[in-house]
């Protein structure tokens, strides 16, 4: 039996599913996965995920921002794209944005810049938040909290931190995402034991297609490629380490998750 799930974040229009992107919305749905959230993390992403949602009302949706890796990419139009993107009805969240000082592919001055006008334009037409945050903890909060009214309204997405991170972030309020890392018995052991200290209300799901392919998935999928029907395996490995049954983990982020983006 599957259990209706809901993908926050997946990279659909990322060139590996140019091939064969409706079989991989077929096997999603086989798989359960009745909804997903396409992420975009550039001005031109942000466009192409939304016009393909729009073939899909009720059923895809997608995020309209910048990434801090690309914000080095934004020019004087770039708000005002976004802005014109986010009142569309299949964009549901202002994102992927934030801040990564692991690689720095932007500056840090420019990633704050456009951080920060991302905050803005959230707070200025009541959206909620898709967030990236990696090795920039500090920086991060400290702009998020200059901003309380969106705090609540805003998940970090493929949450890989340490306990003190997940814990500052559970304290200000902010919504959890949960990728195939936890899989990862090498770099995701920490997150097994972290994951029982997210409330339920606040725990969201998602794959990050097609990256994070979940390593302990058997068998291994041709290329090594991760997609959107192997949320119910994340989703069991959840369950497990929470203590819970997956149709019951499985009911409690779809009912998040629907009232966090409103669909």
């Amino acid at each position: 039996m599957t259990l209706p799930i809901i993908d926050i974040g997946v990279n659909l229009m990322n060139s590996s599913f140019d091939r064969d992107r409706e079989e991989v919305l077929a096997r999603a749905a086989e798989a359960g996965v009745e909804q997903l959230i396409i992420t975009g993390t550039s001005v031109e992403s942000s466009e192409e995920a939304a016009h393909y949602a729009k073939s899909y009302p009720g059923r895809l949706f997608s995020t309209a921002g910048v990434h801090p890796h690309d914000a080095k990419d934004c020019g004087p139009d770039t708000a005002e794209r976004l802005r014109r993107l986010a009142g569309l009805p299949e964009v549901v969240a202002i994102g992927e944005c934030g801040l990564d000082y692991n690689r720095d592919f932007s500056p840090r001055d420019v990633q704050r810049r456009w951080f920060e006008e991302q905050l803005r334009l959230a707070e200025e037409l009541d959206m909620p938040l898709f967030l990236h945050e990696r090795d920039a903890n500090a920086d991060f909060a400290a702009m998020l909290k200059d901003h309380p009214a969106l705090i609540r309204r805003a998940v970090v997405h493929c949450f890989t931190g340490s306990a003190e991170e997940l814990y500052t972030y559970l304290e200000m309020g902010l919504h959890i995402g949960i990728t195939g890392w936890i899989c990862d018995e090498r770099r995701g052991g920490h997150l097994r034991e972290l994951v029982r200290d997210i409330p339920l209300d606040r725990l969201m799901i998602e794959t990050d297609a097609p990256y994070l392919t979940p390593r302990d998935l058997r068998p291994k999928p041709k290329g090594g490629r991760n997609e959107p029907a192997f949320l119910a395996h994340i989703l069991g490995v959840i369950a497990d380490c929470r203590g819970e049954e997956p149709a019951a983990l499985a009911a409690a982020t779809v009912r998040t998750t629907r009232r966090f983006f409103g669909i």
